[in-house]
């Protein structure tokens, strides 16, 4: 039950424990109960709104950095995901478990300029990175499971001679 409620909460969180208790037959006071302790272990770390930052009238520049790093002795990846994820700019950090790189970082910044100072002055000099890759995020079209901008219906008229 515990995931049927984790899954009505990822798709809409604001889905209330009345709605959630109709949709899954339960009383409302179980599903309190069930969120509250979901909560309290941290399986549920927060609610988010999904923000679409295309139609606001905000520049915000995103970028993926693919990071090769050299693991810290006895703290592996762990020591510098928890150093790169303390900064301001940086959204998301990944372990990769295969491939040309080892952390997959995403970051934000006002404008490219900052992005790239970001990653020249904060990441790239960090003694464990040995290299990194940018690239920067020119348009989303599905993110968290929310898609920006459904397909737009074809509204010419065919001709036909």
């Amino acid at each position: 039950m515990e995931q049927k409620i984790l899954r009505i909460l990822e798709k809409d969180g604001r889905a209330t424990a009345k709605e959630i208790a109709s949709e899954l037959s339960l009383e409302e006071k179980e599903v309190e109960r069930i969120i509250a302790d979901l909560e309290e272990r941290g399986v549920i770390g927060g609610y988010k709104a999904m923000i679409n930052w295309n139609k606001y009238d905000e520049n915000l520049v995103s970028a993926l950095i693919e990071l090769k790093v050299t693991p810290q002795l006895d703290q592996g990846f762990d020591r510098v995901a928890e150093k790169i994820y303390q900064f301001e700019h940086v959204k998301n950090v990944y372990l990769m478990s295969s491939g040309a790189y080892d952390l997959s970082v995403m970051i934000e910044g006002r404008n490219l300029k900052e992005v790239a100072g970001f990653v020249a002055e904060k990441l790239a000099p960090m003694e464990c990175i040995t290299s990194t890759s940018t690239h920067f995020i020119l348009k989303r079209y599905k993110e968290g499971g929310i898609v920006y901008e459904a397909e737009k219906e074809d509204g010419r008229q065919v001709i036909e001679f």
